[in-house]
């Protein structure tokens, strides 16, 4: 579900990754960040996005929490291993906000932040601009 491109062939663009079971918001968020004008690449499947995985091109990894055969978490803390020079910023998705707190805290996780999956398009894409630039 994703494209080859070098970086610098797409160096002006932001680069994001989404990582998230539920096709339907892949396919949402993935439109959205699009029509902002972001470089997206989409996985549906966290085992196939850590594969595929390039250390030192995302800006920004946007990783649902629940997944099956591995959560959000484990999944940034196996990139993090495969990318270890790299400030890796990550936005997870859940409908639970709570839950996104006690299990950042669990896991040790800095610079993330918390997206509801019923985010609004404005809000998203403030969100992420934001979050980036800091």
């Amino acid at each position: 579900m994703s494209g080859n491109l070098d970086k610098s062939m797409i160096s002006s663009k932001i680069q994001i990754l989404i990582v998230d079971d539920d096709k339907q918001i892949v396919k949402k968020f993935k439109n959205i960040l699009e029509e902002a004008d972001f470089y997206v690449d989409v996985y549906d499947k966290p085992t196939v996005a850590l594969s595929n995985y390039k250390p030192a091109f995302y800006d920004l990894l946007i990783i649902d929490i629940r997944m099956p055969l591995m959560n959000g978490f484990v999944l940034y803390n196996k990139i993090k291993l495969m990318d270890p020079n790299n400030i890796i910023k990550v936005c997870f998705l859940t409908h639970f906000k709570s839950y996104f707190l006690y299990l950042a805290e669990q896991y040790n996780i800095e610079n993330c932040c918390f997206i509801s999956k019923s985010i609004s398009k404005k809000k998203l894409i403030n969100k992420i601009t934001k979050f980036i630039s800091t």
